[in-house]
């Protein structure tokens, strides 16, 4: 049987029909990747290269020095800590964004990241008035307004309550990638999408908490307020409140870092991040919405006519392709893989489209790892790569139908005067030599 259907890396003299397909994607990775006959295979599958005759691998034959002397002891590092070869895998601050470090934000690096849970220890930072210390077993919750009977609770009370929960959701800043609005700005996605993380959080529903305190039936809202300097406070509709906000005390299975509001912040799946009160001390219920200065004077969209739309709490569908980037750019021909995430605050993500010519054409990525709703997806695209320009996109649907717009469908309905909300399609320039960069296609 002739084997002249596979393309011409995948031919091979005297090849059997019964092969099955990972043994020719094996195969063929090996012929693109210049690995040939004479290399040595392992028994578990791994190749590598011959060296030329009389040229021993000097990280093969030598006994490397590591292997010669005894490595560190345990617990040399008791928290653990990254290798001190991995330097990329750090947040990142632009210093010129705001006037002070009390009210800044860090860049979690999604383009040195894998899967779909962001490390406690890399998750974007966003500071209002500087971060609260606050002690433990001071720590007190209040709840009142329009209940039947106003509720305190301890830190401890919460970590014994009933019903207690891990859920993994997303956390999208509004104004992430709100510098893009009018033109493409910041050479890197950990810039340009970086406000994001995706952790599993513990703690218990709202739902529980408010039950207990009785909600009078003229509740319509609940102000969320938080410890910090900048006191914190935003209105949120009961009914998102009973669905499925959590009051959270646990982050991947520890406690809550210090900047991710210790010891409790509140989580409003799918909304934006400003939501999600940190530092959470008072959950105030009332008849309507409070109108306070993080949903009036800011966290609203202006449009281009100077009309502003208020409350748009959902994060729309949205992608990005993290590898390559402009800070992983493409270093080798052949063989490679394409790398993203996705995510949407209306569900779960069902599907993410790659182009590699700027949305001339689209190619369906494999979504791997667990696909949750309002959680980071992760997606890929094995291609080969022989030099040739690309311009990359991806482009995201989730459950409920709705696709990932362009930045021009975006701006032809929005205008350009926001900086809130922006889920338009990121294009990334890959040139011939690899090197990768922030552009925008006409």
């Amino acid at each position: 049987m002739s084997d002249t259907s596979l393309p011409p890396t995948e031919r091979a003299s005297g090849a059997k029909p019964s092969l099955s397909k990972s043994s020719l994607s094996r195969r063929r990775f090996l012929n693109l990747a210049g690995i040939g006959a004479g290399a040595a295979v392992a028994g578990g599958g791994a190749a590598l290269a011959a060296p030329a005759a009389g040229t021993p691998d000097p990280n093969i034959v030598p006994v490397p020095d590591w292997t010669k002397t005894l490595g560190a002891p345990v617990n040399e590092n008791p928290y653990g800590k990254p290798s001190v070869f991995e330097k990329d895998v750090v947040r990142r601050e632009v210093t010129w964004l705001t006037a002070s470090s009390q009210s800044s934000v860090s860049f979690t690096p999604l383009y040195a990241l894998d899967s779909v849970i962001t490390p406690n220890g890399l998750c974007f930072v966003r500071h209002h008035g500087g971060q609260a210390e606050i002690e433990p077993d001071k720590y007190r919750l209040m709840i009142h307004g329009l209940v039947d009977k106003p509720l305190v609770f301890t830190l401890e009370d919460l970590k014994r309550m009933p019903g207690r929960v891990n859920r993994a959701y997303f956390l999208e800043c509004a104004a992430n990638s709100g510098m893009e609005w009018r033109g493409a700005q910041l050479n890197g996605c950990q810039f340009t999408h970086g406000m994001i993380h995706n952790l599993f959080y513990t703690g218990v529903p709202l739902k529980t908490l408010l039950d207990m305190a009785g909600v009078n039936p003229k509740g319509k809202w609940v102000l969320a307020e938080g410890a910090d300097a900048a006191v914190m406070t935003r209105s949120i509709p009961l009914e998102k409140a009973m669905n499925d906000c959590l009051v959270a005390f646990g982050m991947n299975g520890e406690a809550l870092r210090p900047e991710q509001g210790y010891p409790v912040r509140l989580v409003v799946p799918g909304w934006e991040g400003n939501m999600w009160v940190k530092w959470l001390r008072r959950l105030k219920v009332g008849d309507q919405p409070w109108q306070q200065r993080e949903e009036t004077s800011k966290y609203t969209d202006l449009l281009a006519d100077g009309r502003s739309r208020r409350f748009t709490f959902v994060m729309d569908a949205k992608s990005v392709v993290t590898s390559p980037s402009p800070q992983a750019p493409l270093k080798h021909k052949g063989p490679n893989v394409l790398s993203g995430i996705a995510w949407s605050g209306r569900g779960t993500i069902s599907r993410v489209d790659v182009s590699l010519d700027g949305g001339r054409n689209w190619t369906t990525a494999r979504i791997d790892g667990p696909a949750l709703p309002m959680s980071m997806t992760r997606f890929y695209l094995d291609f080969d790569w022989a030099g040739q320009e690309l311009m990359v996109q991806s482009r995201a649907m989730d459950d409920t139908g709705y696709v990932q717009p362009t930045k021009q469908e975006l701006r032809a309905i929005r205008g350009t005067n926001s900086i809130y909300h922006n889920n338009g399609i990121q294009t990334w320039l890959v040139r011939s030599n690899g090197e990768t960069e922030n552009v925008e296609v006409g």
